[in-house]
């Protein structure tokens, strides 16, 4: 597809996808949203979306950025994000996860699934008549990170290209007040939307840092994002402090750190021969121990 702009500049590459306010194009190694104001005409080309698709799928980055996304009340962002955000199945509980691509990446958390082999993702779809449930049982393990808490999974089937995925955030933008919502599945209600604000945009734990929000974080919220008012994914949903008389207190892995996580990912591959994948150290050996000397007999 050619964009050519009002200015006379234009752009070519696959079209992924249409809206009222944007269009969004696939360059090959980045995604560009266009706002339809900015739009003289649409041509289409025959080549050049084919070269697209292909490297799109080789490209470095595998989720994709819209900084002219415009911000949107949460019930309004709920309807343009709430299809990309999935439920995690394993034969030991569930979590909720997210898709990040055409290619049907999803992103969770690493304890969602650890130890699982068998993974279920439910995806729910607007139709019609209503919303669709769909589940999908073959699902890849692409890497996990347990420091990090965070694992990259794979839709395994034909249909992946129809399914809606989210843009990804810039989290160190965030500022304290700022408002964020969660969507997920906390104690296996589907679907469930939750509303906070930051209390503050790095907190440690751990020697790693979270962002802290008021937004309520439950068992099965887990691997979920947490949204900005763009509807960008800004955090990945990860605990909460429990206790009598405790509330308000959400902790999200940011956005940035997934980022890098996805960035080097083949550090992380997750390999079904090896259960200790990946690459790890051995810690070197003990030095021998050094016995005391031992007195005299006289």
């Amino acid at each position: 597809m050619r964009v050519v702009l009002k200015n006379g500049a234009e752009l070519a590459g696959h079209l992924l996808r249409q809206r009222d306010d944007a269009v969004m194009i696939d360059l090959g190694f980045t995604v560009l949203s266009v706002p339809r104001v900015e739009i003289a005409r649409l041509d289409k080309i025959s080549a050049a979306p084919k070269v697209a698709a292909a490297n799109s799928t080789r490209g470095e980055d595998i989720y994709f950025v819209e900084p002219s996304r415009e911000p949107m009340p949460v019930e309004k962002n709920v309807e343009r994000v709430a299809e990309a955000v999935v439920q995690i199945q394993t034969a030991y509980g569930l979590g909720s996860g997210f898709i990040i691509n055409k290619l049907g990446y999803v992103i969770t958390n690493q304890h969602v699934i650890a130890g699982e082999r068998e993974i279920t993702v439910v995806v729910y779809r607007k139709k019609p008549d209503g919303l669709e449930k769909q589940a999908f049982p073959k699902v890849k393990i692409i890497a996990m990170n347990g420091f990090l808490d965070l694992a990259i999974l794979q839709i395994d089937d034909p249909s992946v290209e129809s399914l809606p995925f989210v843009p990804i955030g810039d989290s160190d933008s965030l500022t304290q007040g700022q408002g964020v919502f969660a969507i997920g599945s906390p104690l296996g209600l589907e679907r469930s939307v939750s509303q906070g604000i930051v209390s503050i945009k790095a907190r440690e734990s751990g020697g790693r840092w979270y962002i802290q929000s008021t937004t309520q974080i439950n068992p099965g919220n887990s691997g979920g994002p947490l949204f900005n008012s763009r509807g960008e994914v800004v955090g990945v949903n990860n605990m909460k402090a429990a206790g009598i008389g405790v509330e308000g207190l959400g902790f999200s892995i940011p956005a940035n750190v997934m980022k890098l996580f996805l960035k080097n990912r083949d550090a992380f591959a997750f390999d079904p021969r090896n259960p200790n994948a990946g690459f790890r150290y051995l810690p070197p050996p003990a030095p021998p121990a050094v016995k005391p000397p031992q007195p005299k007999q006289p």
